[in-house]
């Protein structure tokens, strides 16, 4: 894959790094959830299990796909409503009730589908060592703001502004996906088909909607590029 992995590019520094406008983020996101979708819908459905920026790969135009599937586990069938499984992915990603009880589920994948699009929306990566107490978990520190408006516009990622601008009501409507995603509580997450339509529809919205002077967040040419 000529881009390499999201990861490079959303946390990588310095020489080489490449910043990924608002467009681009969302088109990859769009993406990843339609892959998930697909698989959340197969006549045997199939959990990915370790949704994470590294197994994200990007081709020559920025579009994704999911790669490694080592961990991918079948779904429940046949009105059962999880797996019972070993734990395994990777510690940040994974969904607190399949950490706590080993129980997957289709909303496993949803909620690290929540993260990564946190951290897409931030720029930070989900677990930060170095910082001290909440800050260092992005989920615990993150989530409530996504819902907060003015607060939500304080810690997005300031790169994406430098390539164009963006809606706010698209900002608030993915981050407000992000949320949900996020939710403690699995049955309240949406489903990946619904993630699809709420993507597409941010997508849509065109950055002239926002009347705040300067035809939308951030500066610059309103059709954003990589």
């Amino acid at each position: 894959m000529a881009k390499g992995s999201l990861e490079n590019h959303l946390f990588r520094h310095g020489a080489g790094a490449c910043t990924l406008s608002w467009t681009t983020r969302v088109r990859i996101a769009l993406d990843v959830a339609r892959g998930l979708a697909y698989l959340h819908g197969a006549a045997r459905p199939i959990i990915y299990r370790d949704f994470k920026t590294s197994n994200i790969l990007l081709d020559a135009d920025f579009g994704a796909k999911l790669s490694d599937f080592g961990l991918a586990k079948e779904g429940p069938v046949g009105g059962k409503t999880h797996v019972s499984t070993r734990v395994m992915g990777t510690y940040g990603y994974a969904a607190p009730e399949y950490m706590a009880t080993g129980h997957l589920t289709a909303m496993s994948d949803v909620y690290g589908f929540g993260v990564v699009l946190l951290e897409m929306l931030v720029g930070r990566r989900a677990l930060e060592p170095s910082l001290a107490g909440r800050a260092g978990n992005l989920v615990d520190w993150a989530r409530p703001i996504l819902i907060r408006g003015r607060k939500l516009e304080k810690i997005v990622d300031a790169r994406m502004a430098q390539q164009g601008a963006y809606s706010a009501r698209a900002l608030e409507r993915v981050a407000r996906l992000a949320y949900d995603c996020l939710s403690q509580n699995p049955k309240v997450r949406p489903a990946m088909s619904r993630v699809v339509l709420v993507l597409e529809a941010a997508l849509a919205i065109p950055p002239e909607e926002v009347d705040d002077g300067d035809g939308g967040r951030g500066g610059g040419d309103a059709s954003p590029t990589p």
